[in-house]
């Protein structure tokens, strides 16, 4: 997939040659963004998705290490290596329904597959990143850790958790070169977004051809989808020198929903 020109016309310089990064999520959408990204600046790419298929073509394209792994599985994590220097934990999932119609097993999973599983990767990868006195965590987060919407209760509490274990991360590791940082996008162009538009739909009442408008983008100012590649150049130019002293932050890219 080529990016597209909007995205193309704002490339950071990055140099990752020698690095390790791992990518959760990374048979599809942001996560395989990120994974071409990584890769196209010298990085070598472990491709994380439980899509076992879908993580062997990323790592195929981009001459990286397939990895398919349920993040909700311990035993799966565990066999993850640590020796990573860039940890993009992008993998997630949505499930739309009202609280009292959730189901606990459901909100449950989403919980191991966005907060709990990126807490048991990062432990494993800071005594790396510590040992090398650098590192890179990227949390791919969501307009959702720092807004709530109705009928999202599971998604937008982990987008919480991952925002409170992002900022952890980061005070412990500023001593030892670490950054840890989250990227809150709006909604982006990808399979996870286009697979909640029926949802929306019956959630509020609304025809699949106004989620997009009347939903989706109601509250932000700059009225289109955001294109993964966007979300991949922001993530890159979060492993340059240039941003080594930006840490604990929550970067919105929700064009301007935050803003109201």
């Amino acid at each position: 997939m080529t990016a597209s020109p909007m995205a193309q016309r704002h490339v950071v310089h990055l140099d990752l040659t020698g690095r390790t990064a791992m990518v959760t999520g990374a048979g599809s959408g942001i996560g395989r963004a990120c994974a071409v990204r990584l890769a196209a600046a010298g990085a070598r790419v472990i491709a994380v998705d439980r899509d076992a298929a879908a993580a062997a073509a990323v790592a195929a394209e981009t001459g990286g290490i397939a990895a398919g792994v349920d993040l909700s599985d311990p035993a799966g994590l565990d066999s993850l290596d640590g020796a990573v220097d860039v940890l993009v934990n992008c993998a997630g999932l949505q499930h739309v329904a009202p609280v009292q119609e959730f189901a606990a097993e459901r909100f449950g999973y989403i919980q191991k597959v966005m907060v709990e599983a990126p807490f048991r990767l990062v432990g494993k990868v800071l005594p790396h990143m510590y040992g090398n006195g650098w590192g890179r965590v990227v949390n791919i987060s969501s307009v959702h850790g720092l807004r709530a919407s109705a009928y999202k209760s599971a998604y937008v509490a982990a987008k919480h958790g991952l925002e409170g274990l992002s900022k952890v991360v980061a005070l412990e590791g500023a001593a030892h070169g670490v950054t840890s940082n989250c990227i809150n996008p709006a909604y982006v162009r990808t399979p996870l977004v286009e697979g909640q538009i029926a949802d929306q739909a019956r959630a509020h009442g609304l025809a699949e051809s106004e989620v997009i408008e009347k939903i989706m983008l109601a509250r932000a100012a700059i009225k289109r989808l955001i294109e993964p590649e966007e979300v991949a150049e922001l993530t890159a130019y979060l492993c340059t020198p240039a941003a080594s002293f930006i840490t604990g932050a929550s970067i919105a890219m929700d064009g301007g929903w935050t803003a109201n």
